[in-house]
């Protein structure tokens, strides 16, 4: 992983992880303190600072990952392109970037703000909760994908015909439909009328 500022202070000299703390925000988003990660999930939830991405093909079809099952949150279920958290002081775009470069091994290309939104969704399987004010993304995927296999177990382009029989018959995280829905008028904007979103 390439080191930044913010990356450099999130993993110690000796190359061991540390706690991992996220962003505490208020209803607004503004940035009121941190959590370490796994607290800011466990009921009820502490409201943190999230990001959601989703990069399309030329073809306008959506990327879609399987989280890997060695995950302690939602293993093994469909998600969006990439998600996650920032850093304390690192920028949601820079997260978004960095998380997906890490994930799938590609830079996004003509990644764009889609807007934010406010959520609260326990996951039934793990007991932890989703509390987020996540910020949305939408972009480009124009390279060969390298997943990491840590941290994704499967990926696919689906059409959204395609994403809606997957969506019918596989689990998908808790925040999916309502993180798409909140992105469909940027990623329409994005693929054009001719994509179906």
């Amino acid at each position: 992983m390439p080191s930044t500022p913010v990356t450099a202070a999130n993993s110690s000299s000796n190359g061991t992880a540390e706690e991992i703390l996220l962003e505490l925000v208020d209803e607004d988003g503004n940035t009121i303190g941190t959590a370490e990660k796994l607290s800011a999930h466990q009921a009820p939830g502490r409201l943190h600072r999230a990001f959601s991405v989703f990069l399309f093909d030329t073809s306008g079809r959506l990327l879609i990952q399987r989280r890997a099952l060695g995950k302690y949150h939602s293993p093994g279920v469909w998600s969006n392109t990439c998600c996650g958290h920032p850093y304390p002081g690192e920028s949601p775009f820079a997260a978004a970037a960095r998380r997906t470069y890490e994930e799938l091994g590609i830079s996004p290309s003509l990644l764009a703000e889609a807007g934010t939104v406010r959520y609260n969704h326990p996951d039934p399987d793990s007991g932890l909760v989703e509390q987020e004010y996540n910020h949305l993304f939408v972009g480009m995927a124009q390279s060969a994908l390298r997943p990491d296999s840590e941290e994704v177990g499967e990926t696919s382009f689906v059409t959204p015909d395609e994403l809606a029989e997957r969506h019918a018959k596989a689990p998908f995280s808790a925040w999916f439909m309502t993180v798409l829905d909140a992105a469909r008028p940027a990623i329409r904007e994005l693929t054009g009328p001719a994509a179906g979103w």
